[in-house]
């Protein structure tokens, strides 16, 4: 942390606690201790990106079985506040009857991208792998989007890209990767300029980006 003044927010709760592997792990993207389905592992991760953005640090401090206690930590400002509050724009919504198949072999992300897309107003449909992908691209003419991972086992997302292009040239693509986008496109697996978004992803991040990709 930088020398400097801070606002401290600290969170405690009087749970269970977490054993020391548990908080080492506790800012990955999608590491969690829940079950298979009740959980997504980004919750986290994404606190922890906001206070690093915003110049801050945020520490967990916990034992098993007395509870846990989160320390956020952030900037202090120094100035007038503004008179007029910034109301944060709402995620883009989809259109009626506009269509995304989601490919994303991990079921936790999968499962957390279709139901963010579905209280978005979209019609979602959803595979496992590629080949799934492309079963159900070939059953449903009403698919707009194309929103795969890029790295998956067997046929990974560009060779998909390659496959439903042949089949709907007018199919709109959007990638998505755990990777930066220079690893990704440094190692081949991408051409650059593709519409490409980073996971973890937040919902409005999501949904700006799908409404860009379906605009274009």
């Amino acid at each position: 942390m930088r020398p400097g003044q801070y606002v401290q927010i600290a969170v405690t709760d009087t749970g269970s606690g977490m054993p020391k592997d548990v908080i080492d792990r506790a800012f990955e993207p999608f590491f969690t201790t829940k079950q298979s389905g009740q959980g997504t592992g980004l919750g986290l991760s994404q606190v922890y990106g906001f206070v690093k953005q915003s110049g801050g640090h945020v520490k967990i401090y916990s034992e098993a079985g007395e509870g846990t206690n989160v320390k956020i930590y952030l900037p202090r400002f120094f100035g007038k506040a503004s008179a007029a509050e910034n109301i944060a724009a709402a995620p883009s919504r989809g259109r009626s009857g506009e269509c995304v198949l989601v490919v994303e072999d991990d079921a936790d992300v999968r499962s957390y991208i279709v139901e963010t897309l579905g209280t978005l107003g979209y019609d979602v449909l959803e595979a496992g792998d590629a080949e799934g992908a492309l079963h159900l691209l070939d059953k449903h003419p009403s698919v707009h989007l194309l929103l795969t991972d890029v790295v998956m086992p067997g046929m990974n997302g560009r060779k998909l890209v390659e496959e439903a292009k042949r089949r709907r040239p007018s199919l709109r693509i959007l990638y998505m990767t755990g990777y930066s986008r220079n690893a990704i496109v440094h190692q081949g697996r991408l051409n650059p300029g593709v519409d490409l978004i980073q996971k973890p992803i937040t919902s409005e991040h999501l949904g700006s980006a799908v409404r860009k990709a379906l605009d274009s």
